[in-house]
């Protein structure tokens, strides 16, 4: 399984990846989030990397659950929230009828697209009716290994058709950004809100 090599990655380059990414501005994109819940909903953090966003989220007052496939990075975000971060993959969310919202900020785009699909069906069953996703892919048509990991990126068009085979999601916003990076503004990603009808 692809994904597996995505997790060696991950656990091998823990510290870095958390230092590089643990102290970034990402606010504009937590609120906007944030606009779309009551205070106090459960938000679950679906792949939460150095858990900065698990941490904002829960200094806002609302309940956050954190999952992450790589057991160092779980070690790291849960020192760095104070919270227990569950240490399971994707394909395990079982969860029915639980969340508000999930937020899956640059996570679930390193499942090869069957296993996406897949992924994205549990999400729809974790989240209450009405509740919505914040997803983001790298903006393009690749699939495939890049730099010691897997990655599925995604255009309006691409995730459109994708989606199309998911029942009960729909896409409420999606709009494109450059990486907040340094260094890596010419990068773009797809962002999207999806929301349980």
């Amino acid at each position: 399984m692809q994904y597996n090599n995505t997790l060696g990655y991950y656990d091998s380059h823990a510290d870095k990846f958390y230092k590089s990414t643990v102290n970034i501005e990402f606010t504009t994109m937590q609120e906007k989030f944030l606009t779309k819940l009551e205070k106090g909903s459960n938000i679950l953090d679906f792949g939460c990397g150095s858990g900065r966003d698990t941490k904002y989220f829960f200094e806002q007052g609302y309940n956050v659950e954190a999952i992450d496939g790589s057991a160092e990075l779980c070690k790291l975000a849960g020192e760095y929230t104070g919270i227990k971060v569950k240490n399971i993959l994707f394909q395990e969310l079982s969860e029915v009828d639980k969340y508000d919202g999930i937020w899956a900020c640059s996570s679930i785009l390193h499942l090869p697209v069957g296993e996406l699909d897949e992924v994205m069906k549990k999400m729809v069953i974790a989240l209450k009716k009405n509740g919505i996703i914040y997803t983001s892919f790298k903006y393009g048509t690749f699939a495939g290994e890049r730099n010691g990991r897997y990655f599925t990126d995604m255009t309006e068009e691409v995730f459109a058709v994708f989606l199309s085979g998911i029942d009960g999601l729909k896409i409420e916003e999606q709009w494109i950004t450059s990486d907040v990076r340094p260094g890596r503004g010419e990068e773009k990603w797809l962002n999207l809100i999806l929301r349980k009808s």
